[in-house]
């Protein structure tokens, strides 16, 4: 077979660098065409001795730059448009990577999302992208490639709800006290997964999960109230998918990114792997599942409130989150003010219009001045 291209931008990230490992063992199907960080310029220089990509673009950091390689905000959308790259894998963190998953969905490209913002932010824009250049958005984060594969070729009619896994992360269990008290260390103390500073603060508020949440109604076109949230702390099971009939499908495994990953490239074929091994229900025993405690964790309450709210609402919830926990890993405020100023910006600021790119990108502005200027 021919290898298809495949561009990652984020590569020096957690997922951009599981996506090298996993590409690494897949020289047969896929061929790295570009590769872009934000300002890890000695990680990338080393991934790009490995891989020869045919672009490599470093957004920060002009002192960094090597021949060759493209500077700038700009590297995003050049990296994920380029006529040698058919998949594009999204893995930059936050609203950053908006732009380069509607330009590849418009040069219909097969965009591998792990940037979950996109769809939060602008998930009206990225299905008019799709429909105007015939692109196509397949999931990254496990919980979303669990449903893509539970739902299999069923049609979105045969679906009665899907239920979102979450760990619980680092605080299950905390009171509201104790919460009140965390500090950050404790916070980038997550149980299962080892991830990146941002993600994993918005796995200690669950911010995330609500982020996820948004981010299937727009992938799958379920309403709110056909999406649910149960803690399952041994991130074994990723998600279930409740048909019509009552029947349940759920699709479990060790908790690695590497599946998501390998299938967000393969879908819907699958493609012989040996980086995770064999599963085994014993050593991996037991499974529990417990309600999520919306009282000590508000921030997945207000996310999916906005979600149903819609509008700008979304976007400034992103946005708000994303500074609000910039302050916190600055150390600017406490581990409980996340979701205050989350809240606040959603009172002030839902109602900002929303029609266009421009306008969402407004909003998102705006809830930052917002955040800032609460503290």
């Amino acid at each position: 077979m021919t290898p298809k291209g495949v561009a990652i931008l984020g590569s020096t990230g957690s997922i951009g660098t599981t996506a090298l490992r996993v590409l690494a063992r897949q020289r047969e199907r896929f061929v790295v065409t570009a590769l872009t960080a934000n300002t890890n310029s000695a990680l990338l220089r080393e991934q790009e001795k490995e891989f020869l990509p045919s672009y490599v673009g470093l957004v920060c950091g002009d002192d960094e730059l090597h021949a060759g390689w493209g500077g700038g905000s700009d590297v995003l959308v050049e990296a994920a448009t380029r006529e040698d790259t058919s998949i594009v894998l999204n893995a930059v963190v936050g609203a950053a990577g908006l732009d380069a998953t509607l330009a590849a969905l418009r040069a219909g490209k097969r965009v591998a999302l792990a940037n979950k913002e996109t769809l939060v932010v602008a998930g009206a824009l990225a299905e008019q992208a799709c429909r105007e250049g015939g692109g196509e958005i397949v999931p990254v984060d496990s919980e979303h490639s669990a449903i893509l594969q539970c739902i299999g070729t069923r049609p979105r009619s045969e679906v009665r709800r899907i239920i979102l896994t979450a760990s619980g992360g680092p605080f299950r269990g905390w009171s509201e006290q104790q919460l009140a008290d965390a500090t950050l260390e404790d916070a980038l103390r997550h149980p299962t997964w080892t991830m990146g500073r941002k993600i994993t603060i918005d796995s200690a508020t669950l911010a995330n999960k609500a982020l996820e949440v948004i981010e299937a109604h727009f992938l799958f076109g379920l309403d709110y109230d056909q999406i649910d949230v149960v803690v399952h702390p041994q991130s074994i099971v990723h998600s279930f998918v409740e048909f019509i009939d009552g029947s349940v499908v759920a699709q479990m495994s060790v908790p690695s990114m590497e599946l998501p990953v390998l299938y967000a490239l393969t879908h819907p074929e699958r493609a012989s792997d040996d980086g995770v091994g064999g599963f085994d229900p014993v050593a991996n025993s037991p499974l529990t599942f417990e309600p999520v405690a919306m009282s000590q964790f508000p921030a997945l309450g207000l996310g999916i409130a906005a979600g149903e709210r819609g509008g700008a609402a979304p976007a400034i919830y992103n946005a708000a989150n994303e500074q609000a926990v910039a302050l916190f890993l600055a150390g600017r405020i406490k581990f409980g003010d996340i979701p205050k100023a989350i809240e606040s910006a959603l009172e002030r600021l839902s109602d900002l219009p929303s029609g266009n790119r421009e306008e969402l990108l407004e909003a998102d502005a705006s809830a930052r001045k917002h955040v800032m200027e609460l503290f």
